[in-house]
């Protein structure tokens, strides 16, 4: 359950403000280097710390709503995140309409309203709810989906696992889609910068997303207690039935995370775009026809499969030190086995803590390294960088 603690908690929250972090950064250079009007830049520079704030508000009113003595844990949980979409929603409007000048928010591009951006805003909330009920809809156990998966797991392994598969891959197209309309309809309203706010927009429901991610592990650690405590079977079947919908849950926030850090990539590539013209003072552009964008492309799609790769072998090491030390105490006192001795659970967390923190240095280092790497190359100029990012 230590593992649950550090992975759903800390792990995903350390992961959803990563790339609130970035979007927010992401949203501040778009909104200083598409305007150099005085009033303009204030306006744009405020906008995205004024929606968290509001956010932040409807995430605690959406978990104070949750109450599990008026309906099922999932629903009361889906409920809390509505009433947080709901009010930051309402508010926005006014917010949005009390910042931007009375002229527009003058951009390089273009002019936006209050209005067009709390579009955009709008636009983030819509998808971080439809983001939440695809998940569930594709997770949970009262829904076709998972009910597929379990039929099939009545003739064998390999059609559960072909149907799990199948499912999976089949659950990404609607995310996409959304994804998709989600980037056009903000670009439409107010350019890059819109785009940004509708990511603001959606990480700042970070709150309330967090918490139904730290549902699960609290359930499974409550089981985990009945179990060792030696508590009625009764007690474990209620357990079991609210770790189902933590496990919801937590596929319900990995969604949301990468749904978000998708689109915040866009808004990290368009934020680098605006900075480079403004630092070589020139036009910019990214062709497919170039072979340095090509090569940027390749490096940045090979990342994540090298990350992972290494993190693997990591989780692989790790794993393996566990195992030698759990025989190892097993064949020094037999009686652990029989109840009589109390293992050394320290011994195996102090472990898995210390290879946590030593075998990820390299893979966090590996983003880092490789866009100094692509920089040094006297062959590969900005354009490879630009690649590297899209990729």
């Amino acid at each position: 359950n230590v593992g649950d603690n550090v992975g759903d908690c800390a792990g995903m929250a350390a992961d959803v403000f990563e790339t609130y972090a970035v979007s927010l950064i992401g949203a501040l250079l778009l909104g200083t280097l598409n305007t150099s009007i005085e009033g303009a830049q204030a306006a744009a520079l405020t906008l995205p710390f004024l929606l968290g704030g509001i956010a932040i508000i409807g995430s605690i009113l959406g978990v104070l709503w949750v109450n599990f003595r008026r309906a099922g844990a999932a629903r009361v949980l889906m409920e809390g995140v509505f009433v947080a979409s709901l009010f930051s929603a309402l508010v926005y409007w006014p917010a949005c309409t009390w910042i931007v000048p009375e002229g527009g928010l003058e951009m390089k591009s273009d002019t936006y309203s209050g209005l067009d951006l709390f579009g955009c805003a709008l636009v983030g909330i819509v998808m971080t709810f439809a983001i939440v009920l695809i998940t569930n809809y594709y997770t949970a156990t009262q829904y076709r989906p998972v009910n597929k998966i379990a039929k099939a797991s009545q003739t064998g392994h390999a059609t559960n696992i072909i149907a799990g598969l199948g499912v999976g891959n089949m659950a990404t197209g609607l995310p996409v889609a959304l994804i998709c309309a989600a980037i056009w309809i903000s670009h439409s309203l107010a350019g890059l910068y819109g785009i940004s706010i509708a990511v603001m927009a959606m990480l700042a429901l970070a709150g309330i997303i967090v918490s139904l991610d730290a549902f699960g592990p609290i359930t499974d650690n409550a089981g985990g207690i009945a179990v060792m405590g030696d508590l009625p079977a009764i007690v474990r079947e209620r357990t079991d039935a609210l770790d189902a919908v933590g496990n919801t849950m937590k596929a319900v926030t990995k969604g949301y995370a990468i749904a978000s850090a998708g689109v915040a990539a866009l808004v990290l590539f368009g934020s680098y775009f605006l900075e480079l013209e403004d630092h070589i003072k020139q036009t910019v552009t990214f062709s497919l026809k170039d072979p340095e964008v090509i090569i940027g492309m390749f490096i940045g799609g090979l990342l994540p499969f090298i990350f992972t790769a290494l993190s693997m072998d990591a989780v692989g090491r790790a794993a393996g030190a566990v195992v030698a030390e759990v025989r190892r105490q097993i064949s020094e006192r037999p009686g652990i086995m029989e109840g009589k001795d109390e293992p050394e659970y320290a011994r195996c967390v102090d472990i898995v803590t210390k290879s946590a923190l030593r075998e990820m240095i390299i893979p966090a280092l590996l983003p880092v390294v490789v866009v100094f790497v692509v920089s040094a190359i006297p062959a590969l100029s900005y354009k490879a960088l630009g690649g590297v990012l899209v990729g």
